[in-house]
């Protein structure tokens, strides 16, 4: 299994911003059929360094990482996160 976790920090940190963005990232659930599993939590402790939303995905193998990565959906999805999105850092690992 391959997990992919990803921070996002959005420009417009306001909390109407956020839960839309997060909508837009889980209405890929059922969506992909690579994507095994999905989760997008919301921070509760606002800073000036914290991230605003955090989403865990998994996959079967780094094959249907790549394959989710150019799927339609997903690519639309990524189109509104580029736009909103002020920085985010990434980590993905064997679970």
């Amino acid at each position: 299994m391959i997990t992919n976790t990803q921070l996002l920090k959005l420009k417009d940190r306001s909390g109407e911003n956020i839960a839309k963005a997060r909508d837009v990232l889980l209405s890929m659930q059922g969506k992909i059929e690579f994507l095994r599993d999905l989760k997008v939590e919301v921070n509760i402790r606002q800073g000036a360094s914290s991230y605003d939303l955090l989403m865990s995905a998994q996959y079967d193998s780094l094959e249907d990482l790549e394959a989710y990565i150019i799927h339609p959906v997903h690519v639309e999805v990524a189109k509104y996160i580029a736009g909103v999105l002020e920085t985010s850092a990434v980590v993905c690992y064997e679970s």
